[in-house]
């Protein structure tokens, strides 16, 4: 049967070679991508504009297959020839403005429970690594894997190095740590909201679907995973 619940079970282990590994976007941040928010920042300062719109909804078009934003999730065109400093620095600004303030007040207390625990803990994110570490920095976490923008004599390509944060990559990411620190995943923990985190929730032996979405709350009924709501 199912677990429904907006308290996860309580954290009983102290050992170090427990992980716990967190999604970002409508997990730790209810709604929507702070990457999304980020793009409208840049906007509202006129750092990008509409020939970044078109560029991106023009190669969304030529390789979207049907209900899916992969190609824009592995391209970040929006990027493309902007100053790489400037960018981050808007970034770091964001986040302290905007994103910090909206973090889940759960989410903050399964986070401190975990430290307390002595656990590793790690943010592994599809959005770019630029908005999930300052993030992580203002949340005590040091752990951080998002996605990775390439650049080229300090300019941004558009393009993001593989492997990406997400669906099968995101798992890769959770398995590369268990091994870097000597976790033992049956014991580990694993947070997210979207199928994009199903790889790393399949992983470990306490999964939690923190704020469901495109399915996910069916998924985890099937599997027996918990769900919960962060808000």
């Amino acid at each position: 049967m199912t677990r429904s619940t907006s308290s996860p079970a309580p954290l009983t282990h102290s050992q170090h070679w427990i992980g716990a590994f967190f999604d970002v976007d409508n997990t730790l941040i209810p709604g929507a991508s702070i990457e999304i928010g980020f793009f409208r920042y840049l906007w509202q300062d006129g750092v990008v504009g509409w020939p970044e719109v078109w560029h991106s909804l023009e190669y969304a078009i030529r390789h979207m297959p049907p209900v899916s934003f992969n190609p824009l999730r592995r391209r970040k065109l929006y990027l493309m020839g902007h100053d790489v400093s400037l960018i981050e620095q808007m970034a770091s600004e964001y986040v302290e403005l905007y994103v910090v303030p909206r973090v889940s007040a759960r989410a903050l207390n399964r986070l401190s429970r975990h430290r307390d625990a002595g656990h590793v803990v790690a943010f592994v994110s599809g959005s770019p690594e630029f908005l999930v570490k300052p993030l992580a920095e203002a949340l005590g976490v040091s752990l951080v894997f998002g996605a990775r923008p390439e650049s080229q004599e300090g300019l941004y390509t558009g393009k993001v190095f593989a492997p990406l944060p997400y669906g099968e990559g995101k798992g890769r990411y959770v398995e590369r740590l268990a091994a870097r620190f000597n976790l033992d995943l049956t014991r580990s923990y694993a947070y997210g909201d979207s199928p994009g985190d199903f790889h790393a929730l399949q992983l470990v032996g306490h999964p939690f679907v923190v704020n469901p979405i495109r399915g996910m709350a069916r998924i985890a009924r099937e599997r027996g995973w918990p769900i919960t709501q962060w808000a």
